[in-house]
């Protein structure tokens, strides 16, 4: 313990581990005790993946552990269940089960956002998100199962069913989550004898008029022209209305089954803001002003997807984006400000343009809008690479990335679906048989 004030970081998402480096960097080791809350031991570059869900890149790459990053900051495994800052304690449930109690100074809500959901009939049951490494190869796996079904099975509604990919949502996350795996199955198809890419039928959902809202109108409608070249079916101003037991309704009348549903339409501030004495907006978000702290508490900073951040650089009232190009500079700008305040100088305002956006849509293809600069195909998905490539923490990781994609070049894509990552007792369970059950004569 330094003896100095305590900050307490809720989240060790882009925004608390960046706060955290940046507190370790421009502190003494006697200024301040840091403390990190998580339920994850590690942070998701979530740019890569879909790279890690289409094979491109192995997904222990696309994740940093925050231990071996934050080398002076303690942190602690579990859920934050409850915030009072007016008397500066927090409470949380460690992974183990224990409900523990922290005591701070200086608090940081840091703790991101969740998937936003609407009450859609039997989107609970059968859709899955894609914001964690966990669905990223929980999706890859499914997705080479449906085919090994596909290939095995003589019903050919079944087949069929297997064989239909449907994603919701239209933003970056949808769309390169649909682009790398169709361009990961596709590939994939050449190893089935009886399975080609027109079997296939991939569906991409969106509400609005409109894919890619982060960039141009012309960039979106190439990008749609692109995916309904590959035979994938787009359809905007196009609401799930249902998804009872797999069979998918749209609002446009369309109506068939499939195995796979894919949910990516927005995200909405992490339900913890709401279990804490801070102010909140009408979204759930916690009002922060321009200088990340939170309105008018002292003591407590907010930034990120969970937080409210006036945006500077429009007219008011506008408010950041949920994306992590602002979540980084935020942060750090975060950091800066604690140690400013804590050695008695005024905190600065946060102010960064968007300077734009890119995309991948399989390999060697992608979209990439960056300062107005328009660009498509090879050159955006060399850029896409290479931005974030950049921006992954440690070199370790960088090189772990490289050595993936030089693989990659003289190497073909692994088509294996490790089921049992899902059900690792299955084989277990089948061994030991049914508890003071006799195995029958066969089993012997």
């Amino acid at each position: 313990m330094s003896g100095g004030p305590r900050i307490a970081i809720v989240g060790g998402g882009y925004v608390g581990s960046n706060v955290a480096l940046g507190l370790e960097r421009r502190l003494r080791r006697d200024e301040a005790d840091i403390v990190l809350i998580d339920p994850h031991s590690y942070l998701t570059y979530q740019p890569f993946l879909p790279e890690a869900a289409a094979g491109n890149l192995e997904p222990r790459h696309v994740v940093v552990p925050l231990r071996r990053v934050l080398r002076r900051t303690t942190v602690l495994n579990g859920r934050v269940t409850e915030v009072h800052h007016s008397d500066r304690r927090l409470t949380f449930r460690s992974n183990s089960g224990e409900t523990m109690s922290l005591g701070y100074d200086i608090l940081v809500m840091a703790a991101g956002s969740v998937v936003r959901t609407l009450p859609i009939p039997g989107l609970a049951e059968v859709g899955i998100g894609f914001k964690t490494v966990g669905e990223a190869i929980f999706l890859r796996n499914h997705v080479l199962a449906r085919l090994d079904i596909a290939a095995t099975t003589p019903d050919v509604r079944r087949r069929q069913r297997a064989l239909t990919f449907v994603f919701v949502g239209g933003g970056y996350a949808g769309v390169e989550a649909l682009a790398e795996l169709e361009d990961m199955a596709r590939d994939a198809c050449r190893s089935y004898r009886t399975i080609s890419p027109e079997d296939m039928r991939w569906v991409l959902v969106e509400a609005t008029g409109r894919i890619l809202p982060e960039v141009s109108l012309s960039m979106g409608e190439y990008t749609v022209r692109q995916l309904r070249g590959r035979g994938i079916d787009v359809r905007l101003e196009t609401r799930l209305v249902s998804a009872v037991g797999g069979h998918i309704v749209l609002s446009d009348g369309t109506e068939f089954d499939a195995d796979t549903l894919v949910w990516t339409a927005g995200v909405k501030a992490h339900p913890l803001a709401a279990l804490t004495d801070l102010p909140l907006d009408d979204k759930g978000r916690i009002r922060a002003t321009a200088t990340l702290q939170v309105d008018g508490v002292e003591g407590a900073w907010t930034a990120g997807d969970i937080a409210a951040v006036p945006d500077l650089t429009k007219p008011q009232p506008a408010f950041c984006g949920p994306s992590a190009q602002h979540a980084v500079r935020q942060a750090r700008r975060m950091a800066a400000n604690i140690v400013d305040t804590l050695r008695g100088r005024p905190p600065r305002e946060y102010r960064h343009a968007y300077i734009g956006s890119v995309a991948s849509l399989g390999l060697h293809k992608g979209v990439a809008e960056i300062y107005g600069i328009r660009m498509r195909g090879f050159p955006a998905w060399f850029v896409h690479r290479t931005y974030h490539l950049s921006r992954i923490p440690t070199l370790n990781r960088k090189a772990r990335v490289v050595a993936d994609w030089t693989l990659a070049l003289f190497f073909p894509r692994e088509i294996v679906s490790l089921g049992a990552l899902q059900t690792p007792r299955e084989e277990f369970e089948m061994a030991v048989g049914p508890p003071g059950g006799e195995r029958s004569s066969t089993d012997r």
